[in-house]
């Protein structure tokens, strides 16, 4: 029985549906335009389920009702958008609202006067988010490398946003210029991405508080033309900096900074930073690193410690052994350490390094990511946990570098020192273990075996295999586990 609808006719239209015609299409058994009799609100609904604005705007084709329903849409969305100045004619229709909530625009253009044509118009409509990437085949992905030609392209000019509250702008590889006066009085979150900061305005007082009073978050990646950074905010929560290429400087004054990441900005220039964020909880430090440039301030709030990688097989006088090693030693006690431990393809005859970490901060929830490359990580893994004995909970990830073969061969020395299976250890704290990225190795299964004999309070271990790995290959390389301590599946 077919249900009727609110008003009289409902249950006979839903009848009759299959059988209209093409003409009738929006219209009810009687003639009547129904759908387009509905208020505008309800429309306005409909046509944000459509992809882009584009596809709204065919909607006017319809009717002579919805002509103008899209222009009240608060919400603009254009995908590979063809030229800026569509995009402004948009922002610039006659008796269309002024406030929108969101710009989304993902565009191939080249042109700097047409990517920017439209950003005056729409910093006057918008209250909301501006989220503008530019699509540069080959370089999509924020990880891969940043071509040398990077703003050679010329630049697009950023107007003042003065009701923003979120600006995401990826301009692959093209420059661009800060302005250079107006208040983003409402923006609490930035981030730019693949940019090239060009101009006398230095990013560092565009993102401190007299200008950028209510900034929450800033990231910054992949971008060049900050070779130093001044931050002064009373606001900011979340710093992220990553991969800032000629980066030199870096000053941060924040009372309320809970949160700052920075991942390999220095490169091989000379680390200098001073950083005075009291209520710091949060530091991933992942970078070059010197106590004679490096000032971090109290932390005595720092809850979370991420550091940059230890090779374990290198030559002695590795750089990155020896940031690492500087910077654990500022710490006595950190509530959740996470370090990475590399393994070279060919460790050759290169020492084994592991010996020179004496020491670790005192924690209770460690993680350990480990790019061993086939290699036995047994032993460094062995000594990591000898340093951390009273931790409650272990996470351990195993990265895979994709289309390479395991580099580890019979008589490889990654199994030195080959004593780490036969010493005590005591884990008499630790509860919980968390292992993905397994993939069924002899190795691994020697270091889940060494794990259960140390951690004689174990409660409970999730084990998460390489997606590469079946079901019935992990099941029995966990056979010989107890079974109510494990939990196991494929990624």
């Amino acid at each position: 029985m077919a249900q009727s609808g609110g008003g009289g006719g409902g249950g006979q239209i839903a009848a009759k549906r299959g059988k209209l015609s093409s003409s009738d299409a929006d219209a009810g058994a009687d003639g009547e335009d129904r759908l387009s009799a509905l208020p505008d609100e309800v429309l306005v609904l409909i046509l944000l389920r459509l992809r882009t604005t584009t596809e709204a705007a065919r909607t006017s084709v319809l009717a002579r009702r919805w002509r103008r329903v899209w222009l009240l849409l608060p919400e603009l969305r254009f995908h590979l958008a063809p030229d800026g100045h569509r995009i402004r004619k948009v922002l610039l229709a006659p008796n269309a609202p002024p406030p929108l909530h969101r710009i989304s625009v993902v565009t191939e253009d080249s042109a700097p006067d047409s990517l920017g044509a439209w950003l005056p118009d729409a910093a006057r409509r918008l209250s909301g988010a501006l989220v503008y990437h530019r699509i540069v085949p080959g370089v999509e992905d924020l990880a891969s490398p940043m071509p040398d030609e990077a703003g050679e392209g010329g630049a697009i000019q950023l107007p003042c946003f003065e009701k923003a509250t979120r600006i995401e702008i990826n301009l692959g590889l093209l420059g661009l210029d800060l302005p250079l006066a107006g208040t983003f009085a409402q923006l609490t979150e930035l981030s730019l991405y693949r940019v090239h900061l060009r101009g006398p305005i230095e990013l560092g007082d565009f993102v401190s508080s007299p200008r950028s009073p209510r900034l929450q978050k800033l990231r910054i990646r992949d971008a060049r033309g900050v070779d130093k950074l001044t931050i002064h905010s009373e606001s900011l929560l979340e710093v992220d900096l990553r991969r800032l290429k000629g980066f030199q400087r870096l000053s941060i004054s924040a009372s309320a900074l809970n949160e700052l990441n920075l991942l390999k900005c220095f490169g091989k220039n000379q680390p200098v930073a001073f950083i005075c964020a009291p209520q710091l909880e949060s530091l991933a430090w992942t970078d070059s690193y010197d106590p004679s440039s490096v000032d971090l301030g109290n932390l005595g709030q720092l809850q979370v410690l991420r550091t940059n990688g230890f090779f374990v097989f290198s030559k002695p006088d590795c750089r990155y052994n020896r940031d690492f090693l500087r910077l654990l030693q500022q710490f006595r006690f950190i509530r959740s350490l996470g370090i990475l431990v590399f393994y070279q393809r060919d460790i050759g005859n290169f020492p084994y390094l592991m010996e020179d970490i004496t020491m670790l901060p005192l924690t209770e929830f460690l993680t350990v990511e480990v790019v061993n490359n086939g290699h036995n990580f047994g032993p460094s893994s062995f000594h990591i946990l000898r340093l951390c004995t009273g931790i409650r909970r272990l996470s351990m990830k195993l990265h895979i570098i994709r289309g390479l073969k395991s580099a580890c061969h019979p008589g490889c020395i990654c199994d030195q020192p080959a004593n780490w299976k036969a010493q005590e250890l005591s884990l008499n704290r630790l509860r919980k273990v968390e292992l993905a990225g397994l993939e069924g190795t002899e190795h691994e299964v020697v270091f889940l075996e060494q794990l259960f004999s140390w951690a004689t309070v174990l409660k409970k271990m999730e084990i998460t295999f390489d997606y590469s790995v079946s079901k019935s290959k992990g099941r029995s390389r966990c056979s010989c586990l107890p079974r109510k301590t494990k939990k196991t599946r494929s990624e």
